[in-house]
């Protein structure tokens, strides 16, 4: 609320000190030489505070979003290489939309209104499904952030007010027994050695593609069992436990690895040191297997499934495969209600002496 001080001077001026006043805001003054004026700023700016277009420094209104976009990249996504190129893509579409905009006029309302029409494709006008509409709103709101608490240039994050679009349950995709002995059959009689150890790596570890594909032998330790990943998704070192059958396929492997390389599994003629490229010999193996509706990625989500089906709690489960919460790990926890009611019934009988009558 905002409340008004007649003030008079020495010399018998008269003028009005303003102050207002709402919760979880700082306090804003400003003085007037009339009371008309005073009562009209007062007004302004308690609407400007509740609509989040009032700041405490003048910084929001001098910077444009395009200006803060530009410093972004300058400042913060040379420390984000692998997920600059889309990061990049997502803010031009919001500097090419709002780039003249001042910080001061980027409200949760103008934003929500561009939310709606990037969920409509525009300008393009073919239409984005809710998780890229979220990306493309995470993007803008990690700028939003480092505004906020590096370069002070707007009081709070404007797209905090803005509701996301709900996204669809997790895709939960993974073999039958059946079709993963048809596909592994497919792929051990690949013309293209490397697809089966490809394959059992990404089934036995749950791996992402980039992380075998870009498996070097030096993070390899056949010895002990195990392999290091130095570069994951969620950028920390991960160790992945080496065993049984896809323990014995890569010591097999080992044998006839190319001197020439330290990639597990090079391209032909290993130009440029890339890797080999996956999709021509895995979509001739799901053909020849007579498999449908089944990504690379759906090999990772069967390694979850499997772990889930054997017993693996959530927080084992999320420990493969390399997660920091469980929120992605829970779309595998109907395959362990079996396992969870064994658990209840272990400890039941535990507790009460067996079956009660």
């Amino acid at each position: 609320m905002a409340t008004i001080q007649e003030r008079i001077s020495q010399d018998g001026t008269t003028s009005y000190r303003v102050q207002v006043r709402l919760k979880g805001h700082p306090m804003q003054t400003a003085t007037f030489a009339r009371k008309t004026d005073a009562k009209k700023w007062a007004s302004q700016t308690e609407s400007a505070i509740r609509e989040g277009r009032h700041f405490h420094t003048t910084e929001a209104k001098r910077h444009t979003l395009g200006e803060l976009i530009d410093r972004y990249f300058s400042d913060v996504m040379p420390s984000k290489p692998k997920s600059a190129q889309d990061q990049t893509r997502q803010l031009d579409w919001w500097k090419s939309e709002l780039g003249n905009n001042s910080l001061a006029d980027c409200t949760p309302s103008l934003l929500a209104e561009y939310r709606d029409r990037l969920a409509k494709g525009e300008p393009q006008g073919t239409p984005r499904s809710p998780g890229t509409v979220n990306r493309y709103l995470a993007a803008l709101s990690h700028a939003f952030t480092i505004a906020v608490k590096e370069w002070e240039w707007l009081e709070a994050n404007p797209l905090s007010k803005v509701r996301k679009p709900q996204e669809p349950r997790g895709r939960v995709r993974f073999l039958s027994d059946d079709e993963r002995e048809r596909l592994l059959a497919a792929c051990r009689e690949s013309l293209n050695p490397f697809l089966y150890p490809v394959v059992v790596l990404a089934l036995a570890c749950g791996m992402r593609e980039g992380e075998i594909l870009g498996l070097t032998w030096d993070a390899v330790d056949l010895e002990q069992g195990r392999i290091i990943l130095h570069e994951t998704k969620n950028g920390e070192r991960r160790l992945v436990p080496l065993t049984g059958h896809a323990l014995a396929v890569l010591k097999e492997f080992s044998k006839v690895r190319r001197l020439d390389t330290p990639l597990l599994f090079p391209s032909k003629g290993n130009r440029s040191g890339a890797p080999m490229i996956m999709r021509s010999p895995w979509v001739a193996a799901l053909k020849k297997s007579e498999i449908s509706d089944f990504h690379f990625h759906d090999l990772r989500h069967s390694c979850a499934s499997y772990l889930a089906m054997n017993g693996a709690s959530m927080t084992e489960i999320a420990e493969v495969l390399g997660h920091k919460t469980l929120q992605m790990v829970k779309r595998y926890s109907h395959l362990s209600e079996a396992h969870t009611a064994d658990v209840v019934a272990r400890m039941n009988a535990k507790i009460f002496g067996g079956t009660l009558r």
